[in-house]
């Protein structure tokens, strides 16, 4: 007997659903160092805008900008909330994918 499309689309999906991803042999080491260099560049990035911001808002204060300073003390609260997301948003995705297994 044949079997309907149906049924051929189920038994496809659960036997690939049974695969989970995975790097190939030796790659892994890779990842790690491009996913390090990748963090340490975004809280270097971190550092550079506080300080900017800091900068923006004594230049401010200094020289009678009052928008430089306005938009030092926002810079300064934009990089407290991406702080807060990278710490955040890669637990969210995990959460979400889980295992990695599809």
């Amino acid at each position: 007997m044949f079997r309907s499309d149906t049924a051929l689309t189920t038994e496809l999906v659960s036997r690939l659903a049974t695969v989970c991803p995975k790097a190939p042999p030796g790659a892994q080491t890779y990842v790690n160092d491009i996913t390090g260099y990748i963090q340490w560049g975004v809280l270097a990035l971190f550092a550079a805008g506080v300080i900017v911001a800091i900068g923006a808002i004594a230049a401010g204060r200094m020289f009678g900008m009052p928008h430089a300073s306005k938009v030092g003390i926002i810079s300064a609260v934009v990089v407290f909330f991406s702080a807060i997301g990278y710490m955040v948003v890669p637990a969210m995705i995990d959460g979400v994918t889980g295992s990695g297994c599809i």
